[in-house]
C-alpha cells in the first residue's frame, strides 16, 4: 500500500478518512495544527484501527502555510500522494472574515502544492466543495454546472481547483481529483468520533446535536420562506464513512490510472431540508429538538443536491448511508462525547 501525507486529517471528515486509509492499508503522515480539532480524534482512529494499523500514523503538528513544517512533513517518509483536507470550511464566517479565509485556503493550498513540486509528488486528492456552484441554475447539480460561487468560502475552493488545474497543465505526470461533496454529517458508528467544531458550530448538523444534548439552548434555523417545500433550505447530506470511503476511492483510481484532472461530485443525490433533517434526528435522539425560525443568512442558497453519476461510474462508488443512519450514528458520537473531544475554550 500507499505513504499518503493528509493535511487537516485530525479534523471531521480527515480523521474519518484516516480510518478507512488505515483499514485499507495505508500508511500515513498527517499534517494538522489543531486549530479546529484535537489530536484526541487522531489517538481514536488508532484504538479503532487496531494495534497493528495504529502505528502507520504519525502525527505532526504544524501549519500549512509554513515552508518549514511542510518540509518536516514530506520529510518524514517518502510521501507517494496528498488528500488535502486542511482548511476553513463556514459559509457565514467566511463572509464575516473573508481575508482569513484566502490566507489559509488559498495560501495554505499554494504553500503544499509548491512543496510536492518540490519533492516531486505529483498525486493530490483535493477536498472541493458544492458550494462553488453558487445558486445552481437546476438541481440535481452536474459537475459540468457553472462555477458561481456566492460567498467567500466558496470562492477560495473554486481558486484552489483553478489553481490544480493550471498546474496540472503546466506540466505532465500529476494526477488531481477534486471532489466537490455536499453536506458531510453523521459520525463513525461506534460514536468514538465525530464532528467536534471549536467554539459555536457554524453548521446545522453539530449545532442541531449540541442541542439535543442540551449543550446548546435551541437551534436557529436560517430562513423559512425559501421556495422549497416546506420553506426551509434543501441540502444533500451525505454520511462521512461515505465521504471517506470516496476519498479512497479517488485516491485509489489516481493512483491506478494514467495521469489526469479528475472532477466529481460527492453527494447523495436526495435532498433533505432542515426540518426534515430536525424530525430525523428527533427520531434517533427520541426527544424534541428546540428551534427558532429566523431570517435567512448571508451567503445561503435555497437548494443543493448533487447528481453522483459521474462518480458512480469513475470510482465504483455511491452513499450506502440513508438520513436515519446519519442521525442514528451522529446521536451514538454526540450523547457518548457531549463536549466532544474535551474542553476547548468554547
Amino acid at each position: 500500500m500507499s505513504q499518503l501525507l493528509i493535511t487537516g486529517g485530525a479534523g471531521f471528515i480527515g480523521s474519518h478518512t484516516c480510518l478507512v486509509l488505515l483499514e485499507a492499508g495505508h500508511r500515513l503522515v498527517v499534517l494538522d495544527d489543531f486549530s479546529n480539532s484535537s489530536p484526541e480524534a487522531l489517538r481514536r482512529v488508532q484504538e479503532l484501527a487496531g494495534p497493528l494499523a495504529g502505528p502507520r500514523l504519525q502525527l505532526i503538528e504544524g501549519d500549512l502555510r509554513s515552508p518549514a513544517d511542510l518540509a518536516q512533513a514530506f520529510a518524514a517518509a517518502p510521501i507517494e500522494a496528498v488528500v488535502h483536507f486542511a482548511g476553513l470550511k463556514a459559509v457565514g464566517e467566511s463572509v464575516a472574515d473573508p481575508l482569513r479565509y484566502w490566507d489559509v485556503n488559498l495560501s495554505g493550498s499554494r504553500a503544499l502544492l509548491a512543496a510536492m513540486v518540490q519533492v516531486g509528488c505529483r498525486t493530490i486528492v483535493f477536498s472541493s466543495s458544492a458550494t462553488l456552484y453558487g445558486s445552481p441554475e437546476s438541481v440535481p447539480i452536474a459537475e459540468t454546472a457553472r462555477v458561481a460561487p456566492v460567498n467567500p468560502y466558496g470562492y477560495s475552493k473554486a481558486a484552489v481547483e483553478q489553481m490544480l488545474a493550471d498546474v496540472c497543465a503546466s506540466e505532465p505526470g500529476w494526477r488531481v481529483a477534486r471532489l466537490r461533496y455536499f453536506n458531510p454529517v453523521g459520525a463513525h458508528p461506534s460514536g468514538r468520533i465525530g464532528e467536534d467544531p471549536g467554539g459555536i458550530p457554524n453548521n446545522l448538523f453539530p449545532f442541531l446535536s449540541q442541542v439535543a444534548v442540551g449543550r446548546r439552548p435551541s437551534l436557529q434555523v436560517f430562513g423559512s420562506d425559501w421556495p422549497t417545500a416546506d420553506g426551509t433550505g434543501v441540502r444533500d447530506y451525505i454520511h462521512v464513512m461515505d465521504l471517506a470511503d470516496g476519498h479512497r476511492a479517488a485516491l485509489e483510481v489516481l493512483m491506478a490510472e494514467p495521469p489526469q484532472l479528475l472532477t466529481l461530485n460527492l453527494g447523495s443525490g436526495r435532498g433533505q431540508s432542515v426540518l426534515e433533517v430536525v424530525a430525523a434526528f428527533e427520531r434517533a435522539c427520541g426527544s424534541p429538538v428546540p428551534y427558532d425560525l429566523v431570517p435567512r443568512r448571508p451567503g445561503d442558497v435555497a437548494a443543493t443536491v448533487a447528481d453522483p453519476s459521474l462518480a458512480e461510474r469513475r470510482l465504483a462508488w455511491r452513499t450506502q448511508r440513508d438520513l436515519e443512519a446519519i442521525c442514528r450514528d451522529g446521536w451514538a458520537w454526540q450523547s457518548a462525547n457531549p463536549q466532544g473531544y474535551g474542553p476547548r475554550g468554547d
